[in-house]
């Protein structure tokens, strides 16, 4: 008898539950779509309900006020007070029906209630807080929180506070209550800077930018811990100061050895930002401190890619170093496949890298370097034009590694090599299955390339220049820059006019700064703009000629006017944000 009983009560109360839900739900629909009149049924019905559900009363409130049923919404709250005194959110959301009549004095006092109440029941002021952000009294949320944090040691308000001061625009309070919150639980690390990151920009004369630094610093003086080093780090990082980011890492690997592999990753981020002295540095150290062979010799080969990049003189004779001292086997394999790539395109002797590649080969450790060789063989075999070699090993590696980021690359050189070889069909098939499933950067570059075949294809068998196109930039992937020139030199006489002449301007250009011939790069941007802004690399052109102007020639007027450029003729451009923010840089803004 007593588990009949039960049940029915369950099943009674389930029943009743589930049509309280369904009843919200519709009475929500009709909020958000402004149908006030309808929520206002439902939600007295659902209020009437649960007497006590403070978020049923908060929208059933809201109804009569978007309807101006203020002395509906001011009896309710008032017999609401009176059978829950303490319940001082009741006070904020009367003081706030009054504000909307206009009635300041009546709820300012009712505000003020409620935040001296926070002495008596700290409990409700995190309540009080988030109703007064709510209702975009922000200075009296901060003091709600505040005041709660006094008398409740285990409440930490400082993000709240923090994100308040934000929206506010007072960036040096922001600041210093995130370094604040963090000092009270430094696990909170990764949430303070993707907070940070919004208010921070890559010019480190920017104002939010040294507001940050000084509370770091600040806190830093006052509290040592590893944790502000490490935000310092992060924000040099985000500056491009990498000289000041590897004096953090090396400070946080004093207290904490782990902190080496930090140091190798900062130097891999110079490198690609061609901070080739601070790379180095961080390479150095790692081979100087680390225990372990594998990081040592990947800071060997970082080194060694330098050299190459700077055209050191004597890169032959570190590449023959290291494997003299080292030899040649497992340790230095990585070693052994960059050399391979100096040879070929650096040194044009594509034969005698495939014999350092077969030689790597067996010292693989596994099959995602296995992989890379074949990649790097089939690379070999592209500059030496035998294409159909090249597309047996890329094939190989596609298949074997299908879902695999290896698996899109070789897809990519596929697609890449059959356009080289003239077989366009074939490389828009590929690049379009890449467009929309690879990683970002290999589908930028496949959407590229697919643009190019698909805007310049042949029709009619009449010639569109793609096929010499085609030759000129697999001369540049040759690193034969003198011969590419001249093969776009030879488009832009015979197929002036035509659709492939912008991209063969591009082309050069980007060719023509690689050998640092500025001026003739910048006459060839000129020329695709002029040949209308309405072309799919006008604002390419803005942006990448401005960059020469700021970097290169030092003229920041003209910079700022192709930057200028950029904002105001084309406002759906990849490049609009930055060039905002450089625009505003040159200007002497504070961003």
């Amino acid at each position: 008898m007593r588990f009949r009983l039960l049940f029915l009560t369950l099943l009674v109360f389930s029943v009743f539950t589930q049509a309280q839900s369904s009843s919200f739900a519709l009475a929500e629909n009709y909020f958000r779509n402004s149908e006030y009149e309808k929520a206002t049924q439902l939600y007295k019905d659902l209020v009437n309900r649960s007497p006590y559900n403070t978020t049923y009363l908060q929208r059933l409130i809201s109804c009569y006020q978007e309807t101006t049923k203020f002395e509906a919404a001011q009896k309710l709250l008032e017999q609401k007070i009176k059978r829950i005194p303490k319940l001082a959110t009741l006070k904020v959301m009367l003081g706030y029906n009054y504000e909307r009549q206009q009635k300041t004095k009546e709820a300012e006092k009712l505000y003020q209630e409620a935040l001296n109440s926070i002495t008596k029941e700290p409990g409700y002021g995190g309540a009080i807080g988030r109703l007064f952000k709510k209702y975009n009294k922000l200075d009296l949320a901060v003091k709600a929180y505040k005041e709660t944090s006094k008398f409740n040691s285990n409440a930490n308000y400082g993000f709240k506070i923090a994100q308040i001061y934000g929206e506010k625009g007072d960036f040096e309070f922001m600041f210093n209550e995130y370094v604040d919150y963090l000092d009270k639980n430094d696990n909170y690390l990764s949430i303070v800077k993707r907070s940070c990151a919004r208010y921070i920009s890559d010019d480190s004369e920017d104002e939010n930018n040294i507001l940050f630094k000084k509370a770091l610093l600040r806190k830093s003086a006052s509290n040592p811990k590893d944790v502000w080093n490490d935000l310092l780090r992060w924000l040099f990082i985000k500056q491009k100061d990498y000289g000041k980011a590897f004096i953090q890492n090396k400070a946080l690997y004093q207290r904490n050895n782990d902190r080496l592999i930090s140091i190798f990753q900062l130097g891999e981020i110079a490198f690609e930002n061609e901070d080739y002295d601070t790379a180095k540095q961080c390479f150095d150290f790692t081979i100087e401190k680390t225990n372990y062979q594998r990081d040592k010799f990947n800071a060997i080969r970082m080194n060694l890619q330098i050299a190459v990049k700077q055209n050191d003189p004597e890169v032959e004779q570190k590449f023959d170093a290291v494997f003299k001292e080292f030899g040649i086997n497992s340790n230095t394999f990585s070693i052994q496949v960059a050399h391979a790539d100096y040879l070929t395109f650096k040194k044009n002797k594509p034969e005698q890298a495939k014999k350092v590649l077969e030689t790597a080969l067996p010292f693989a450790a596994n099959k995602f370097q296995k992989a890379r060789v074949k990649l790097k063989l089939a690379d070999v075999n592209v500059y030496q034009s035998l294409f159909n070699k090249a597309l047996i090993y890329y094939s190989q590696i596609q298949t074997q590694f299908k879902n695999h980021e290896l698996g899109q690359l070789a897809r990519y050189k596929v697609a890449q090599t059959s356009y080289f070889k003239d077989d366009f069909k074939w490389a828009k098939a590929q690049l379009k299955v890449l467009k929309g499933s690879a990683t970002q950067l290999i589908a930028n570059d496949a959407a590229d390339l697919f643009l190019v075949i698909s805007d310049n294809q042949p029709k009619d068998s009449v010639p569109s220049g793609l096929k010499e196109y085609a030759q000129a930039d697999l001369l540049a992937f040759q690193n034969k820059t003198t011969e590419s020139l001249t093969v776009l030199k030879d488009i832009l006489s015979k197929y002036k006019g035509q659709p492939i002449e912008d991209e063969a301007l591009f082309k050069q250009a980007e060719l023509f700064v690689k050998t640092k011939q500025i001026n003739k790069a910048i006459e060839n941007y000129n020329q695709i703009i002029a040949l209308g802004k309405e072309g799919i690399l006008a604002d390419d052109a803005y942006y990448l000629m401005a960059g020469l102007y700021e970097n290169e020639i030092k003229d920041l007027e003209k910079a700022k006017e192709y930057y200028q450029k950029i904002i105001f003729d084309f406002p759906s451009s990849i490049y609009l944000v930055d060039a905002r923010k450089k625009f505003r840089k040159l200007r002497g803004d504070s961003i």
